[in-house]
């Protein structure tokens, strides 16, 4: 499927596929949008209580949002093991050329943005100090989760473009694999998606979206 590399609105780069009309981030702003919905709504709200963290993030795609978590955990006094689901990695030809490291203040996130994607699949590995990765190739239907996430990053395309993604299925499955309390956030706030979630078990707040993006975005919270 073709890929081409366009600039969002805050400078940074997002991924564009002509034949889905889909963009990996969000065209109002890629960091903006990792930034303030998975990081300050997702990570930062789950760090007031909690000083070691499991994620998971459903649609790891260009490695953007284990990046920021990287950065957040840099900063704080933070331990984070990453679980990141993707049926269909990137090569590395076309994700070398995105720009994340130029807005980002670590002097080596270019070298862990490179380490990301070079740690093997299917496997547990150490991105950095505290900073545990196992990245997943697979699609989330077909794996086995253990149960132990603090934090779900849920980041797969839009419903309209990939239905199969947002089934009350797949968020049962989440939600199982989740600590009591866990936190999902998501850029969806689509009516269907919000009941779906809410007939499991999972309490919704509607919260401000990125300055200049959308206008709301996602919290769940697993009773």
């Amino acid at each position: 499927m073709k890929k081409e590399i366009v600039i969002t609105k805050d400078g940074s780069n997002s991924i564009y596929l002509p034949q889905m009309d889909e963009h990996y981030h969000s065209i109002n702003g890629s960091i903006a949008e990792s930034e303030h919905i998975f990081i300050q709504t997702g990570l930062a709200e789950v760090y007031k209580s909690l000083d070691s963290i499991s994620i998971l993030e459903i649609g790891m795609g260009t490695g953007l949002n284990v990046l920021t978590s990287y950065e957040f955990q840099r900063k704080n006094d933070l331990t984070i093991n990453y679980w990141g689901v993707e049926a269909f990695p990137l090569d590395w030809d076309l994700l070398q050329d995105l720009n994340y490291s130029n807005f980002l203040v670590s002097e080596e996130s270019s070298q862990i943005f490179k380490k990301i994607h070079d740690l093997p699949w299917n496997a547990s590995a150490q991105l950095a100090d505290r900073f545990t990765l196992n990245k997943i190739e697979a699609k989330i239907q077909e794996i086995e989760l253990p149960i132990y996430f603090d934090l779900v990053y849920f980041d797969a395309f839009a419903p309209v473009k990939q239905e199969d993604m947002w089934t009350g299925e797949i968020f049962k499955k989440i939600y199982d694999s989740m600590n009591n309390g866990g936190v999902l956030v998501t850029y969806c706030v689509k009516g269907v998606v919000r009941r779906r979630l809410q007939s499991i078990g999972f309490e919704i707040e509607k919260l401000p979206g990125p300055i200049g993006g959308k206008r709301e975005i996602l919290r769940a919270r697993k009773r």
